[in-house]
């Protein structure tokens, strides 16, 4: 662990190449740390970049700088809460963060995106397209397997086409987010939080996972996917189902088997940062 002073993080605006402004959280390394890379951070649905301070300083301590962003309709940035302006605006988003994250950097620094949930499946299908240039990727409770109902299956086939803006409640339990009932409630009661998903966002969730494991066989971005035995708000089968497809040696897994969706928010989450930063270790 690094024994300089942490640096706050810094916000600004990040402009995407269809000209909204996404809000960008930075937690730069302490003057005089080596860099061993730059980690950008990938939130999930209904949630903001600024909820991963704890995780982003603790890689700090590790040596890694770390960029975060509010995705489209979410947290600071620009459009409606909770929906997508075109099927693969996040997915899009994310690529414009990289290049220009990219263009910072000295080169051969590492990037390595790290998504979680909604986040993981925006990092899994950028890594999955062919001008993806990363270096590694880590997945934490990541949406392969929205666990829908026959009847909310049929809704995100019939809406997007009807009505793609049309946002509703995403029907998120926070409870089941975690163990902590401090999370719980720091949750519940946060201002950028919201609780809206559109039809088209739905669907990207919904159509998007299977997409991925139907891809994993031709898997190459070291990955590492960790996910929640217990998970109620996600169904861990999707992580399974890719794990299972994927080449040998290039995903590794752990599963958490008695932990919520929020596996670095829970109470036992020192379990969670010890086989990142191990498997971190090894690559950089």
């Amino acid at each position: 662990m690094s024994n300089a002073e942490p640096s706050d993080s810094t916000l600004s605006t990040f402009t995407a190449s269809d000209g909204d402004n996404l809000a960008m959280q930075d937690w730069p390394l302490p003057e005089g740390v080596k860099m061993r890379g730059v980690i950008v951070l990938v939130h999930g649905l209904g949630e903001h970049a600024g909820r991963y301070d704890h995780v982003a300083r603790r890689l700090n301590d590790w040596g890694f700088a770390v960029r975060g962003y509010d995705h489209y309709g979410h947290g600071e940035s620009g459009g409606v809460r909770g929906a997508i302006s075109t099927d693969t605006r996040l997915v899009d988003d994310l690529a414009d963060v990289i290049d220009s994250t990219r263009l910072r950097m000295e080169d051969g620094t590492p990037i390595i995106v790290l998504g979680h949930s909604m986040g993981g499946l925006v990092a899994a299908c950028f890594a999955a397209s062919p001008q993806a240039r990363i270096n590694a990727l880590v997945l934490s409770s990541p949406v392969f397997d929205a666990g829908l109902s026959r009847f909310q299956r049929f809704l995100v086939s019939v809406l997007p086409r009807i009505a793609p803006n049309l946002t509703v409640g995403n029907g998120l339990d926070a409870n089941y987010i975690s163990h902590d009932r401090s999370v719980v409630e720091a949750y519940k009661a946060d201002p950028r939080v919201h609780a809206r998903i559109s039809a088209r966002l739905a669907e990207f969730i919904a159509t998007g996972g299977p997409k991925v494991i139907a891809r994993a066989g031709e898997w190459k971005v070291p990955t590492l996917l960790m996910y929640a035995g217990q998970d109620k708000l996600v169904n861990p089968a999707g992580s399974r189902a890719f794990v299972e497809r994927a080449p040998p040696g290039v995903v590794t897994t752990r599963c958490f088997d008695q932990l919520f969706h929020e596996i670095f928010n829970e109470p036992d989450n020192e379990q969670v940062f010890a086989t990142l930063k191990h498997w971190l270790d090894e690559r950089f």
